[in-house]
């Protein structure tokens, strides 16, 4: 069984012996908007989803719970949750990597700072990592830094949460890479940094202990077809990105894949050694298999991507479905000169704007809604070209193919101007849900199913590859357009901010 915990939902894969999809189930959760920059998730909600979709697919593929082998989780990374130990109730909702409140913290940090946070953990000092919602939360919750320190609370990426709750409270860990998302870890050490968490005055004994991304932690109880609760090993679990760069069985060093859904994530295996970025991307750990080295992996991560979809959908109501969005895009033969910034919520790698905001320039009395659908798919596009060329630079790899997963694969137009942008073929694997897969892959890895990696990259196969049709001319006038407006989103500055609601540290 792979669990892939997302941003907007929970997916749940069930599969046989011979690694063929025997049931599957997907669970939406609401998303909270309390101020402009801020997003949360309710804990609890996505928790009630992991056992329902786990359960839905065991009932519809007439299973028990003791009849599944073995189970892997993935989880967003940064998004963190902090809860009374004792309770077991949230202090405060999720605070999701997407949220931006302690944006200015951050911008306050002198410069040494920023550069130890980088040396220490691979990541550049934001509020896109989990340190500083962690943080925000002891500071403005009506006494939760006290309970901190009398040792009530509990802190930790989402993965900590789940794996807590789902084994009856046994067992409160993360894995290394979940940890090398939260700019706490030090991917030197292999060690929560003491300096970094005096720092941001968070205690060490708030925090999950770090294991393996194979190994198994404990047992899930969960009810099978038969009505019976069972024990379900779990014994895999990592962030999702790099749970999506194993299932793309990217197990070698060069290898690249990247993950469209809410936000856009490009990975390269870098193999043992970490890369360091100059030009904005991440490094961090891949995965941590029982028995073997660390592999690491650098990382490019877009805000925005599938999400300016639903943005179209829900809030401009320019489509009704987002299947629409690609037949909209192929019925003009471009934007016709419109060029769409989706940086609704500031601008990711490799700009860290958070103050970039979404911008719509070279409309004409000509422009039609399908110039700005398409613009919007392009967007997407373009923002992974910028990560591939940084990726290329700093790792001193040429990248040959991309691999891809993810909702919006299905989107034909954006897949073939994905390969034209980038001037490389695009290969789209025949299961689409990569990060559910290959955190079973993790857990079958984990529990002893499989005894070699050749076994994984055995079941990589291939559905289709689009390859590139546009002239190089074409793709540098249409990037140079794109970094023209990309300058105009970051001059954007806001005049002013609220202080938002009062906090009364109930969480209903």
């Amino acid at each position: 069984m792979g669990v892939d915990q997302g941003t907007t939902g929970t997916t749940v894969l069930l599969l046989d012996e011979d690694w063929n999809l025997a049931a599957s189930s997907h669970k939406e959760h609401k998303q909270y908007y309390p101020q402009p920059g801020w997003v949360e998730h309710d804990p609890k909600e996505i928790l009630a989803q992991i056992k329902e979709a786990a359960e839905e697919v065991m009932e519809k593929a007439h299973v028990t719970a003791e009849q599944v082998e073995c189970m892997g989780i993935d989880n967003q990374g940064e998004t963190v949750v902090v809860w009374d130990k004792v309770t077991g109730e949230p202090l405060y909702p999720a605070i999701v990597w997407q949220d931006r409140r302690t944006a200015t913290w951050i911008e306050e940090l002198e410069e040494d700072i920023q550069y130890m946070i980088r040396q220490k953990t691979g990541l550049h000092a934001d509020a896109y990592f989990g340190a500083t919602k962690i943080k925000w939360i002891l500071d403005n919750v009506e006494g939760a830094k006290e309970a901190a320190m009398e040792g009530r609370l509990l802190a930790g990426p989402t993965d900590s949460w789940f794996i807590w709750n789902l084994t009856d409270r046994k067992v409160f860990a993360t894995d290394y890479s979940t940890a090398s998302r939260t700019a706490l870890f030090n991917i030197h050490t292999n060690e929560w940094d003491h300096e970094l968490l005096e720092l941001l005055e968070i205690p060490k004994s708030i925090l999950p202990e770090i294991r393996n991304s194979t190994e198994k932690y404990g047992y899930a109880t969960l009810r099978g077809c038969d009505g019976k609760e069972g024990k379900i090993l779990i014994s895999g679990n990592m962030v999702d990105q790099q749970a999506a760069l194993f299932g793309q069985a990217c197990l070698s060093e060069g290898m690249v894949k990247t993950t469209y859904g809410t936000g856009c994530f490009m990975l390269m295996n870098t193999g043992k050694t970490p890369v360091y970025s100059n030009t904005g991307l991440l490094t961090c750990v891949g995965w941590k298999m029982h028995g073997k080295d660390m592999v690491f992996a650098l990382d490019g991560g877009i805000y925005v991507a599938g999400s300016v979809i639903t943005w179209m959908k829900d809030k401009m109501h320019l489509i009704s479905d987002a299947k629409e969005t690609g037949e909209l895009a192929e019925s003009v033969p471009d934007t016709a000169g419109v060029c769409f910034v989706p940086a609704l919520t500031g601008l990711a790698a490799p700009y860290w704007d958070p103050y970039a905001r979404g911008m719509l320039i070279g409309i004409t009395p000509g422009t039609e809604r399908a110039h700005v659908v398409r613009a919007a798919l392009e967007s997407i596009a373009y923002q992974v070209r910028d990560i591939l060329d940084l990726m290329e630079m700093d790792s001193g790899i040429r990248i040959r193919a991309m691999r891809v997963d993810g909702g919006i694969t299905a989107n034909e137009f954006l897949m073939q101007f994905q390969a034209d942008i980038l001037g490389i073929p695009v290969d789209v694997p025949e299961i689409s849900e990569t990060t559910a897969l290959g955190v079973a892959y993790m857990a079958a890895y984990g529990s002893g199913l499989f005894k070699d990696l050749d076994e994984i990259e055995a079941n990589w196969k291939l559905k289709k590859r689009y390859y590139p049709k546009m002239s190089e001319k074409e793709r540098e006038k249409k990037m140079r357009m794109w970094h023209r407006a990309v300058a105009r989103a970051k001059e954007w500055v806001e005049e002013e901010e609220t202080d938002g609601p009062e906090l009364t540290g109930e969480f209903d």
